[in-house]
C-alpha cells in the first residue's frame, strides 16, 4: 500500500466491528505523532496541560532529538473528533515522533487538527491547564512533578520511585525505558524526583482535592520501578503500601486506590488491601513463556513466569478477581529478534493468555507498545508491531471477555467509543458502552 491512509482504511474495512476511532488511536500510540510548533504548549506557564513524562518517555526519540518539542512540551493528551471519518470523542496519550505521517498543527484560523499524509482527518482538542497545576507545594515543587494527572484528569499517577532495581541488560525488561527516562530528565536539568516523599505526595493531593471542584480525578495509581532489595529501608510491599496507608488515612474514600507492583506473595498483597488499596495490577507483561524469559530477564530471575502467574491468581483471593487487573505490553509479541513472525501466531499466543486469566475471572488490560529508541526492542523494532496486530487484538480481547461473561474492569472510567478516557490503549474504546460497576 502506498500510504498510511490506505493501510488504515483497509483495516477499517476488514475489521468493521472494531471502532474506527480505535484504529486511528492504536496507530497513533504505536507510531507516534509529530507536532507543528503551533500545537506545542507553553509548559506550565500556558493554558494547555503539558506532557508530564509520568513514568516512561513514551516518545520515539530522546529529548535532544525532539527539537522544539523538548523545550515546549506537547500536550499530555489529545482528543480527536469529527473530520471525514466522523470520529467520536477519542482520548489519545501523546507519543512524540517527528517522523510520523500524523501531524498536529493549527490551520489559518488557529484551530488545531490532525493531519495524515497531508490531509486533515480530525479536529484536535487539548487538555486545559487544570487549576491545581497552577499551584506549587510549600517547597516550590510543582503538582505536575509530584502528582500528575492523565486520562483527561481521571487518574492521578503517583510514580513514587522513578527508577527500577532491575538494572542493566541482564535484568531490565527489554521494552522499558524507565531508567533511561530518569537519566534523560536529570541530564536536561528538569525536576524529576527519584523517590517522592510521602508528605510531598499528600500535599500535592491536598491541592488537587481543593481545586478539583468538579471531582474529575476519580482514581490514583501508586507505582514505580521494581524493588528487589529495599528503598528507604522498606521492601516493595511496605514501600508502596506506606503511601497508600497515608493517602487513605488523609483522604478516606476520595479516590479509587490502585497499586502497580510486582506479583508479590499473598501475605504482601494482603498488606496492600489492609492499607485501603482497592485494585492491584501485578503486570505479566507478555504471555509466551519463551518471550517472558527473553524480554523480562529480571522478573524471570527473581520470581519466574510460573510463580508470577500463581501469585496473580492468589491475589484474586485477597482483592477479588474483578479487582486484579494485570497489564501486558501489546505488540512486543512480534518484536525481533525472538518474537512471532506472523500476526496469526502472535494473536493466538496473546489470546491464550487472555483466556487463562479470564477463565479465573481476572480481566487483564494492556498498554500499546511504544518502541522507545533507548531500549533494546525499540532499537531493533523502530516501527513497533504491525497495526493489524493491534486491531485484531482489540477484536480478540472483546470476544474473550464475552466468552467468559466479563465486563469492563473497574477504575478505568466509562467504556465505549466516544466515552472512554483510558489513553494508552484502545481496549476501553472497543468495549460496549455501558457503565462499569466501579469498586
Amino acid at each position: 500500500m502506498g500510504s498510511r491512509t490506505a493501510l488504515v482504511e483497509d483495516l477499517m474495512e476488514r475489521f468493521p466491528h472494531v471502532p474506527r476511532e480505535a484504529v486511528f488511536k492504536e496507530d497513533l500510540l504505536r507510531g507516534g505523532v509529530a507536532f507543528d510548533p503551533s500545537a506545542l504548549s507553553d509548559n506550565e506557564s500556558g493554558e494547555v496541560k503539558p506532557k508530564s513524562y509520568f513514568i516512561f518517555s513514551f516518545d520515539h526519540g530522546t529529548l535532544p532529538e525532539l527539537g522544539e518539542a523538548a523545550l515546549r512540551r506537547p500536550p499530555e493528551e489529545i482528543i480527536l473528533t469529527g473530520g471525514p471519518y466522523d470520529l467520536r470523542r477519542t482520548v489519545v496519550s501523546v507519543r512524540v515522533n517527528p517522523a510520523s505521517p500524523y501531524r498536529v498543527a493549527a490551520n489559518e484560523d488557529g484551530v488545531l487538527g490532525l493531519y495524515l499524509d497531508g490531509k486533515r482527518i480530525a479536529d484536535v482538542g487539548v487538555p486545559p491547564m487544570p487549576e491545581y497545576y497552577r499551584h506549587t507545594l510549600s517547597n516550590g515543587k510543582s503538582v505536575m512533578e509530584v502528582a500528575p494527572t492523565i486520562q483527561w484528569g481521571y487518574l492521578i499517577y503517583l510514580t513514587v520511585f522513578r527508577v527500577c532495581q532491575y538494572f542493566g541488560a541482564k535484568e531490565e525488561c527489554q521494552y522499558c525505558d524507565i531508567n533511561h527516562n530518569w537519566r534523560q530528565h536529570k541530564a536536561a536539568g528538569r525536576p524529576y524526583t527519584g523517590v517522592k516523599d510521602v508528605e510531598e505526595v499528600l500535599e500535592a493531593l491536598e491541592i488537587i482535592d481543593r481545586y478539583d471542584t468538579a471531582k474529575a480525578s476519580t482514581a490514583y495509581t501508586l507505582t514505580g520501578g521494581a524493588i528487589t532489595k529495599t528503598v528507604s529501608g522498606r521492601d516493595e510491599a511496605d514501600f508502596y503500601g506506606h503511601y497508600a496507608k497515608a493517602i487513605e488515612e488523609r483522604f478516606p474514600g476520595r479516590w479509587i486506590g490502585k497499586v502497580v507492583a510486582q506479583a508479590l506473595p499473598k501475605d504482601d498483597v494482603q498488606r496492600f488491601k489492609d492499607h485501603g488499596v482497592q485494585i492491584y495490577h501485578p503486570n505479566y507483561e507478555v504471555w509466551d513463556e519463551y518471550l517472558f524469559k527473553m524480554y523480562c530477564p529480571g522478573k524471570e530471575r527473581y520470581v519466574g513466569r510460573d510463580e508470577w502467574h500463581r501469585r496473580i491468581l492468589d491475589s484474586a483471593e485477597v482483592f477479588g478477581a474483578r479487582n486484579v487487573i494485570p497489564n501486558f505490553v501489546a505488540g512486543v509479541e512480534m518484536a525481533e529478534p525472538f518474537g512471532f513472525k506472523t500476526v496469526d501466531e502472535a494473536i493466538a499466543s496473546t489470546t491464550e493468555g487472555l483466556r487463562f486469566f479470564m477463565s479465573h475471572g481476572i480481566t487483564p488490560r494492556f498498554t500499546t507498545w511504544c518502541p522507545e529508541p533507548t531500549t533494546p526492542l525499540g532499537k531493533a523494532n523502530p516501527q513497533g508491531a504491525p497495526l493489524e496486530y493491534h486491531i485484531r487484538l482489540l477484536q480478540a480481547y472483546r470476544q474473550t471477555m464475552e466468552d467468559f461473561g466479563l465486563s469492563s474492569p473497574p477504575g478505568y472510567g466509562p467504556p465505549g467509543p466516544g466515552r472512554a478516557v483510558f489513553s494508552v490503549s484502545s481496549f476501553m474504546d472497543s468495549l460496549p458502552a455501558q457503565e462499569p460497576a466501579e469498586v
